[in-house]
């Protein structure tokens, strides 16, 4: 008898009417949100809660900042490449990272006055991102852009321009994940990421056997 019971195949209980509502207004509060802390400051620089002046958000909606002013003015620090450029004598690095919808991150070698890297960093889709660096004496109001656009891929050599941390910020302005993978070589002594856990220190990680 047992047996012949759990061989019946019962329908399912429909939703009740109820939480087909809540499901819906929690769908809608979600979407909401995400357009109020995201969305309208990284696409339209629109701020109301201060959380896109915190995450850099409404920096990628206006890339045509005193920054970007700044670091153009200087000739010689980014030469760029539409394929991977030649490897850099020195250190090696690979880092991958996935960028959920609407998040960002950012990561900064250390580098001395004069020393250069070769690099090359790809995604799956479209990120906008901010090439950028700034000194040690000095800090952040020094800073200095030397690319902001959004693409799918970017390479080159740079020089640095002074000792300090150098790097990129990526924000992905989509609603889906987007793999990234870096590749750098040269006369880096460290890095940096930058995201919403905050600063670390990220030991360089040479690129996996081929």
């Amino acid at each position: 008898m047992t047996e012949a019971l759990q061989d019946i195949d019962y329908p399912h209980p429909r939703p009740s009417r109820r939480a087909i509502l809540t499901g819906t207004a929690v769908a809608v509060i979600g979407a909401a949100l995400l357009a109020v802390f995201a969305v309208l400051p990284a696409e339209y620089g629109i701020d109301p809660t201060g959380f896109g002046t915190a995450t850099r958000l409404t920096e990628i909606a206006h890339p045509a900042n005193k920054y970007l002013a700044r670091g153009l003015k200087r000739t010689g620090v980014f030469t760029p490449s539409d394929t991977p450029p030649a490897p850099e004598p020195g250190a090696k690095d690979h880092w991958s990272f996935e960028i959920g919808p609407y998040e960002g991150i950012e990561l900064k070698y250390v580098l001395e006055q004069g020393k250069p890297i070769t690099f090359f960093w790809s995604a799956t889709g479209p990120l906008d991102y901010d090439m950028h660096a700034h000194p040690f004496d000095g800090g952040t109001e020094l800073t200095e852009s030397y690319s902001i656009a959004k693409a799918d891929h970017l390479g080159g050599r740079y020089v640095a321009a002074f000792t300090g941390i150098h790097g990129w910020y990526w924000q992905n302005r989509s609603f889906n994940r987007v793999p990234l993978t870096l590749d750098a070589s040269g006369k880096m002594t460290g890095s940096k990421l930058f995201g919403p856990f905050g600063e670390q220190d990220r030991a360089l990680t040479p690129p996996p056997a081929s």
